[in-house]
């Protein structure tokens, strides 16, 4: 098997699965619906551009349906961006102000109306020959790279803002979710860059031998990506419930810098006051609790428990009401009168509702695994 026929080979897998994916992203039923969609246009977006790596020569007798399949590009960014901020956000919704991503892709298929869709197909073969010279395509490959950039930060920015604001509002956020989308941000940034060597190879060999791996190479990348997507759906059925975007972090709350803050008599009482009630009360057990819901237990502000916590006292909302969880887990694992309880019976008293959650937060803590420690303490 040549190495074309294995690109063909793999690109048609990949193709499949992400077709596949996308097909069950918008039939499942779930509340999660617009995300859903909106990661299933981003696959397709994808699946469409790599019908490249079928291709062994220009398509002649299809030259408006190969023009339009390039200007499909320039979305597929702004999809996986409103896919992040669909993820990360519980209460994001499409506006019409989201139709101003869709500029560029008009703009380009109206360049592509003069030059391609409405003429004939000699005058369609010119341009096309000579397109790669034309400054307004120029400015459209730039214009393209831009966005990429652009979108690509913005995602990331984005995940990293809901992560530090979940952290101070809520416990038992799915922090592998989380991390799953990261890694799908950076490996959707990996293929990307295997399109730049792609573009750089072409521009400094010309379509030869070397463009030509690196073709099979993009096309294996794109397959490796697929099976990445579809295996992150498949471990993460529920995909980040998000937060709220009107919640945002303490530090843009409160304007003053951490290092002038004081521990003034006055806090320490209420920083006493709140280990006390979390040491008597337990509010800790409820694996839904939030700062909100901690807020009318203590006859706190929101605001003011939060700047307690999490810039007082150093700690996020999250660490702050897992360390309690776990305090309690130490105790039960050390009794002997309750060593007929399981793991995961105890993470499930304690206020947890993930073992892996539970596990990550308990080696933090402890530096051993629950089983470990049991075995240890018994």
């Amino acid at each position: 098997m040549n190495k074309y026929n294995f690109l063909h080979l793999v690109s048609s897998i990949g193709i499949f699965i992400v077709l596949f994916l996308a097909l069950f992203l918008l039939t499942v039923k779930t509340k999660y619906k617009l995300g859903n969609r909106l990661f299933a246009f981003f696959l397709v977006g994808n699946a469409v551009d790599a019908l490249k790596f079928l291709m062994r020569e220009f398509p002649i007798n299809h030259i408006n349906l190969e023009a339009f399949r390039w200007s499909i590009v320039y979305l597929v960014p702004a999809s996986f961006y409103l896919y992040v901020l669909s993820i990360c956000y519980s209460n994001f919704r499409l506006r019409q102000k989201h139709l101003l991503h869709t500029i560029p892709f008009i703009a380009y298929n109206l360049y592509l109306m003069w030059g391609i869709y409405f003429v004939d197909r000699s005058s369609k073969i010119h341009f096309i020959k000579g397109m790669n010279e034309m400054p307004l395509m120029q400015f459209f490959q730039f214009l393209f790279e831009f966005l990429f950039q652009v979108y690509f930060i913005a995602s990331f920015l984005v995940i990293r803002k809901s992560k530090t604001v979940y952290l101070e509002n809520y416990t038992n956020p799915t922090i592998s979710v989380i991390n799953a989308l990261y890694k799908i941000t950076i490996l959707y940034y990996i293929l990307h860059f295997l399109v730049l060597l792609r573009w750089l190879a072409t521009f400094i060999f010309g379509w030869g031998e070397v463009r030509a791996w690196i073709v099979t190479l993009d096309g294996c990348a794109f397959l490796f990506c697929t099976c990445w997507y579809l295996l992150t759906a498949l471990n993460n059925p529920d995909f980040f419930r998000g937060v709220n975007s009107y919640l945002k972090p303490i530090t843009e709350s409160i304007p003053k810098q951490k290092t002038s803050l004081l521990i003034t008599e006055e806090k320490n009482k209420e920083i006493q006051f709140l280990k006390d009630f979390m040491m008597e009360k337990e509010p800790y057990l409820d694996s839904s609790l939030t700062i909100q819901g901690l807020s009318e237990q203590v006859k706190i502000p929101v605001k003011d428990l939060s700047t307690l916590i999490n810039l007082y006292m150093d700690k996020h909302f999250f660490d702050f009401v897992n360390e309690y969880r776990i305090e309690k887990a130490m105790q039960i694992l050390k009794d002997p009168a309750q060593k007929e309880l399981t793991v995961l019976e105890i993470l499930y008293q304690v206020g947890f509702n993930s073992k892996s959650s539970f596990n990550t937060s308990f080696k933090k803590y402890t530096g051993k695994t629950p089983t470990d420690y049991r075995k240890h303490a018994l």
